[in-house]
């Protein structure tokens, strides 16, 4: 299930539909990732980022490569733009 729909990031928000389980950053994804004993895929972007389309449009939007992720890792989103400390890891 993807939890991004009641994100109010506008680009976690375009990635709400994805088929990608996409959780958002926080204790709840690190404590899934523990509790199922998955590593984190971490995917950090912004709104008006090229790349970040390019890799939505290649790879999380396919069906193929989410059933993979999904099936392997715990994906987290993040909008850099809210959580610069994220990013700057």
């Amino acid at each position: 299930m993807n939890r991004l729909g009641s994100e109010t990031s506008p680009y976690l928000l375009q990635h709400a539909g994805n088929p990608v389980h996409w959780w958002p950053w926080g204790e709840a994804a690190l404590a899934e990732a523990q509790r199922t004993n998955r590593p984190i895929l971490l995917s950090i972007g912004y709104a008006a980022c090229h790349w970040c389309h390019v890799m939505a449009h290649e790879s999380f939007e396919s069906p193929e490569v989410a059933a993979v992720m999904n099936a392997l890792f715990v994906n987290v989103k993040v909008d850099r733009e809210e959580r610069p400390d994220v990013d700057a890891i």
